[in-house]
């Protein structure tokens, strides 16, 4: 089976340090976090920024003082900035971080109910975030929330605008998107092309079944602060390597090799 790819979700847009207060959220902490989550086994860094009020936002700068100081830290793994930014946001806004021409970057494949939010991805929107991204030669992970995000994110492909490896990212749990579970999450894996990766994500209590059945699946694997905050009911995760180090031992139990950062890069055809 294919070595395991960890990302690691530190920190998010929506969870703040009342809700766990080890969440990384100035660029140094952040930079800690993904090094200390590339040390205990992930190799991808999926990147949100906060501004000085702890804020959500998509500021060029602000992402560009955070990848220069995990790099500066020795930070190898896969940095993945989020186009997503928050509900709410312009595309100007969402689509900055591209511009500072990372090797992956999150491109969102449909309009989801988020909770009380709408997060909007029509498909003119997904296409200009395509456009952008293949003129700066850069991986989408396809961030999909229902089916029928898989679907538009082949109507791109069929459209010429996606011409690299597809790699999917089926995120399970979203208040308001598709529930959680071992029936879904196999639907949502049938219906991907069959050359296809993927990574799967579930959100809160979910984040453990998910990730156990996705390694036993032959997917790679998203834990970390963005999606859930907890190591189990009722007690906070210490850190975000905290959560992926659980992962390395389950995958080792499984006997699922751990992707180096390196490993992850051919895996996802970026080298």
């Amino acid at each position: 089976m294919e070595k395991l790819i960890i990302t690691a979700a530190i920190c998010g847009a929506e969870v703040t340090k009342e809700d766990n207060p080890n969440l990384p959220l100035a660029p140094e902490e952040l930079a800690e976090a993904a090094l200390e989550a590339e040390k205990a086994g992930a190799s991808i860094i999926h990147l949100h920024v906060r501004d000085q009020a702890g804020r959500p936002t998509q500021d060029k700068d602000v992402f560009a003082e955070t990848i220069k100081l995990m790099k500066e830290k020795g930070v190898k793994a896969i940095i993945q900035p989020s186009t997503g930014g928050a509900a709410g946001m312009s595309w100007e806004e969402r689509i900055q971080p591209v511009y500072l021409e990372p090797e992956m970057a999150t491109l969102d494949c449909g309009t989801t109910n988020f909770g009380d939010n709408i997060f909007v991805n029509d498909l003119p929107l997904m296409r200009n975030f395509a456009r952008e991204m293949d003129k700066y030669d850069i991986l989408p992970e396809l961030e999909c929330f229902e089916p029928g995000h898989i679907y538009s994110a082949l109507q791109l492909k069929k459209e010429g605008l996606l011409n690299k490896h597809l790699h999917f990212d089926l995120v399970l749990g979203v208040p308001g998107a598709i529930k959680a579970s071992l029936k879904n999450l196999l639907y949502l894996t049938e219906i991907l092309p069959e050359d296809a990766s993927w990574t799967a994500a579930g959100v809160g209590r979910h984040q453990l079944p998910i990730a156990l059945n996705t390694i036993v699946m032959g997917g790679h694997v998203r834990v970390g602060f963005e999606d859930n905050i907890y190591y189990k009911k009722n007690q906070l995760a210490s850190s975000n390597a905290q959560l992926v180090e659980r992962i390395v031992v389950l995958a080792n139990e499984l006997g699922r090799e751990i992707a180096k950062p390196d490993e992850a890069r051919e895996i996802l055809e970026i080298i």
